[in-house]
């Protein structure tokens, strides 16, 4: 059984998360400087969304946009593939980006070596996501490192 029951509560949690870290301060503003658009495309269940440090947020306080489905016209400087599963253990620091792509459990395109600069700018993220999976009331969905 899948993390996600559905869709909805995909973009719910990791919605809640990638809402948090496009503000944050210490987060935020590494990957505005990396100037990329990143779609990740979730499946099991499906969702997509595209973290656009591209351009000029439309969010006052925001660094980036975050934008759910489809952006018209968008053409991503990366696009991963993953189970929402992988994902959702990915955002606990439990699953190693490099292990992950050699196993084929994210499909990556486009520049790799912009996306593994970017793993010490996210990796604050690894503690942001339980605690609000915590805070949405979710505490049985945070994975206990071994």
């Amino acid at each position: 059984m899948s993390v996600f029951k559905d869709s909805e509560e995909l973009i719910k949690y990791l919605g809640a998360l990638y809402d948090e870290a496009k503000c944050d301060p210490e987060i935020a503003p590494k990957i505005k400087q990396s100037g990329l658009s990143i779609q990740y495309r979730y499946d099991d269940p499906d969702g997509i969304v595209s973290i656009l440090a591209d351009r000029q947020p439309s969010q006052e306080g925001a660094f980036f946009d975050v934008v759910w489905g489809e952006v018209p016209g968008l053409k991503p400087d990366v696009v991963m593939s993953m189970k929402a599963d992988i994902a959702h253990q990915f955002w606990h620091g439990t699953i190693n980006l490099m292990a992950a792509l050699t196993r084929r459990q994210i499909v990556a395109k486009g520049p790799i070596p912009k996306i593994i600069k970017l793993l010490p700018a996210v990796t604050p993220m690894y503690e942001m996501y339980p605690r609000l999976l915590q805070a949405m009331g979710r505490p049985e969905l945070v994975v206990h490192k071994r």
